[in-house]
Parts: C-alpha cells; structure tokens; sequence
C-alpha cells in the first residue's frame, strides 16, 4: 500500500510538472508569434518569392509571365550592370583595406593611457552616429569642385583643385574617403580587441627585449586577427551592398559618366524607378550568390591568418 501510494504521488507531480511545462511553452509561442509572424511575412516569404520572380517578367503594376532565363540572359548583356559590377567590386577592394588599416591604427592609438582619452574616443565614434544622408549632403558640400572647403584649403597651400565628384578618376576615391568617416564602430571593435589581449605577452617581450614596433608587429597584430578577421567579413558585405552614399551623392544618377553607378543602385532604379521587379529580383541573387562566394573564401583563408589566444 505504502509504494502503491508513492507512485501515484511520483505520478501527480509528473502530470503538474508536464502540465506546467506545457504552460510555459504555450506562453513561449505565444509572445514570439509577432516575432515569428514578421520574420515569415517580412523575411522568408520576399525571399523565397523573389527566387520565382526572377524568373518572371513580374512588375509592380501586373503579375507578369514566366520568362525562364530571359532575365538573367538579359543581365549578361546589360552594359550597365557589368558597369555596377566593376564600380562596386573596385570600391570593396579599396575601401576595406583601407578602412580596416585606419580602423586598427586609430585603436592603437585610442588604447594609450592618456588625458582625456574618453573625450577622443567619442569623437571618433560620434560620426557612425550621424544618418549616411546627412553625412553625404555635409560630403557633397565639402568636396564641391568649384566652392569646396577642401579644394579651398589645397589651393592655399599651391594645389589645384580636384574634382572630386565630377570626374570619373576621382569619384570613387572620394567615396572611399567619405566612407572612412564612419569606421567609429569598427574602431570601437578593434579598441575591445586590444583590451582584450593579456599584458603578460607583452611583460614577457618586453624582458626579452622587444621595442614598440616588434611588440605590435609580433603580438599585437597576431591576437588582433579574429577582430580583423570579422571586420574584413563585415566590411566586404556592407560595401558590396553600398547604395545610400553614392545615391544620395548622385541624386540616384550615378555621374559621372556612372561611375558611382553601383550594384545596388542598379536594382533599386530597375525595381522601384522602371518597375522591372523581376529583372531585379534575378541581380539580388546574383549579389547573393557574389556575397556568399567572397564570405566563403575568405572564411576558408581565414585558418591561414587567423589566431586566437591559448
């Protein structure tokens, strides 16, 4: 009887402990519905239905037919989006080299313990905080060929002025050179980073007799190369998918002569400015499949470079 009577009491507080479980989960879904419900109607379902609209000729205004390959076929002829291509591949592989040697330099320089280096810190962090349109109409203003702040500024010192946005040559650099305005986060990375590395290899280099340049060069850098590792990765994406700057630099047109014409300037004409959904649809997965290839790569180079401490 005594047994009998301690397994139906195990018995109870499995179905209340089952039951309360049960209770918990309901609540769970029930408060992630809005997040699940957004991420299917805002995320999934756009993505999955822009895979069968690139092979469409669907526009805003009709559903359009199916079309197979014609729109990819037609990308590959498309003088323009060769032109995106190579602007926005060019910009990539300048900027992020770029960005990440300033990023890493500033960091250092923001890691030393001196007076008011809270104050420079936020300096520095405080233009990633300014909206990219503003930014680009302040940019627009300073690199004026003809009224500009900074050819002002290279004229009193004997240079002649440079025609930063309008002239095929230089439009792409001064994008570079606005870009790097806004590497605050990046710094913030890299400052968390530094701090990160212990001071016992640096105690150590330091009685074996090593100066400032071989303890950055020797242990500095390598510690650093996982955050260098996932800046090179964030950086590549984002300037692969670069569309505010040179829009809001260009008025959406691109000039000079489409130099600042990029990849997603492209789309976004042909989608929303020509009602070529489709067409669009099939360059957003081209851009997928360019942004999963270059990730890949640099992922499977990354056992090569990339070393974490013991």
């Amino acid at each position: 009887m005594k047994s009998g009577s301690n397994v139906r009491r195990a018995q109870g507080r499995f179905v209340k402990k089952s039951g309360i479980e049960a209770h918990k989960s309901r609540m769970g879904l029930l408060f992630t519905a809005p997040w699940i419900l957004g991420l299917l109607l805002f995320y999934a379902y756009p993505l999955l239905s822009s895979i069968y609209y690139s092979f469409t000729s669907y526009s805003v205004l009709n559903r359009g037919t199916f079309v197979g390959l014609a729109n990819y076929k037609e990308l590959v002829k498309d003088n323009l989006f060769w032109k995106s291509i190579w602007n926005t591949l060019y910009f990539t592989a300048l900027s992020v080299p770029v960005n990440i040697i300033l990023g890493i330099v500033i960091a250092l320089l923001l890691n030393s313990r001196i007076r008011l280096i809270g104050l420079y810190r936020t300096v520095f962090f405080i233009p990633t905080l300014v909206p990219v349109v503003a930014t680009a109409t302040v940019w627009r203003w300073l690199l004026d060929s003809n009224y500009g702040i900074i050819n002002s500024l290279l004229n009193k010192i004997g240079i002649a002025s440079i025609p930063w946005l309008a002239s095929e040559t230089w439009s792409k650099p001064a994008l570079v050179l606005i870009a790097s305005w806004g590497i605050g986060q990046a710094i913030i990375i890299n400052l968390a980073g530094l701090q990160d590395i212990s001071p016992e290899y640096y105690e150590a280099a330091q009685i074996d007799g090593a100066n400032l340049f071989q303890r950055v060069r020797n242990i500095t850098l390598p510690l650093l190369t996982p955050v260098i590792f996932y800046n090179v990765v964030m950086g590549v994406i984002n300037a692969l998918q670069t569309f505010t700057l040179p829009y809001t630099l260009t008025n959406g047109e691109g000039n000079p002569v489409n130099s600042l014409t990029f990849y997603v300037m492209h789309l976004y004409n042909n989608a929303f400015g020509y009602m070529h959904m489709g067409y669009a649809s099939a360059m957003a997965w081209i851009l997928f499949l360019i942004i999963l290839v270059l990730t890949i790569v640099i992922f499977g180079t990354s056992k090569k470079w990339v070393h974490y401490q013991e």
